[in-house]
């Protein structure tokens, strides 16, 4: 008999009791409609406090392809993935989130560009759909600074849905660090990549677990994660205010012994102090920044606790 390849389906949820039966309906149709794989559906459950587990286990009840793995908190999406990493079984792995933003119908294109020989096969965005304008720009602004503070090709508009080959998820089970930007490790790995652009879907249901807040910890870890540049800018910075000191310390020298003294105006003297104080603080908060990814990295914690673990075929 033929072997038939398995495309495992890994799908995070954190509170998404609202979208989920959507997504199984979806996902169902869509295994139906590509008879020639077997497929396993993977569900994290990030430390979900609404009916989300109960759920998802209800579908592990009727269908053997459904796995899940329960986490033992709320430890965020990046680690959720890398459990789900861990624990897929399939030939190949499609990342999808639970809202419906990314819709699954695309998924049996990217089998087909897997099987070509693609090992990464990446969506991109064409729009966003349910974003605001200041979302698009501060994301759009974001990428750019990252791609040229650093040497790693990084895919602009892409978020977590792609299809990962088994060697691709041979490597990225290898990234073991805490504070995890999981693009980033997606461009650094390399292999053979390949872009499908699509229109990206407002949510299916449910409301967005994202804020600014979050946003802007996710931005300086991505940075922070996969470049040095903010080091480099600050001692440079450094060098530049240092060597305009040295040069107006010398005018001021030369200006007193040939013109004699004049008194320096209160304002100016502490527009000056001010901001070489404020300079030295952003020096400081950005080493800080690197500091303190040493010391969470050192500590070597565990990054996850499983509660409960069901694996596909399983019975109950």
């Amino acid at each position: 008999m033929t072997h038939r390849k398995k495309i495992s389906l890994l799908i995070p949820a954190y509170n998404e009791q609202e979208v989920l039966r959507h997504l199984y309906e979806r996902l169902n149709k869509l295994a139906g409609q590509t008879p020639d794989y077997d497929f396993e559906f993977l569900f994290i459950n990030d430390g979900s406090r609404d009916k989300t587990l109960d759920i998802i286990k209800g579908f592990a009840e009727s269908d053997h392809r459904i796995a899940y793995v329960n986490l033992s908190r709320n430890f965020g999406k990046e680690t959720a993935m890398l459990a789900g990493i861990d624990h897929v079984t399939g030939d190949a792995t499609v990342i999808i989130d639970a809202d419906l933003q990314d819709p699954p119908e695309l998924i049996p294109r990217m089998i087909a560009l897997w099987e070509e020989g693609y090992d990464d096969v990446y969506a991109k965005r064409r729009s966003r759909a349910g974003e605001s304008w200041f979302k698009k720009v501060t994301s759009e602004t974001f990428y750019k600074l990252l791609q040229k503070s650093t040497s790693i090709p990084i895919q602009r508009d892409t978020g977590d849905f792609r299809l990962l080959s088994r060697r691709c998820i041979e490597a990225l089970r290898q990234f073991r660090e805490s504070q995890r930007y999981t693009k980033g490790m997606f461009s650094w790995i390399g292999y053979k990549k390949k872009e499908i652009l699509y229109d990206r879907d407002p949510r299916a249901a449910g409301v967005t677990k994202w804020n600014y807040f979050k946003l802007i910890n996710f931005a300086i870890d991505g940075i922070t994660s996969f470049t040095t540049a903010p080091l480099r800018i600050s001692s440079v910075l450094g060098i530049l205010i240092s060597f305009a000191s040295f040069i107006y310390i010398l005018f001021l020298v030369i200006r007193t012994t040939f013109y004699g003294s004049d008194l320096a105006g209160y304002p100016s003297m502490m527009a000056v102090i001010l901001f070489l104080g404020g300079i030295q603080l952003l020096s400081l908060g950005v080493i800080g920044e690197y500091i303190g990814r040493i010391f969470n990295e050192t500590k070597n914690r565990p990054l996850y606790f499983i509660e409960e673990y069901h694996q596909s075929g399983d019975k109950k």
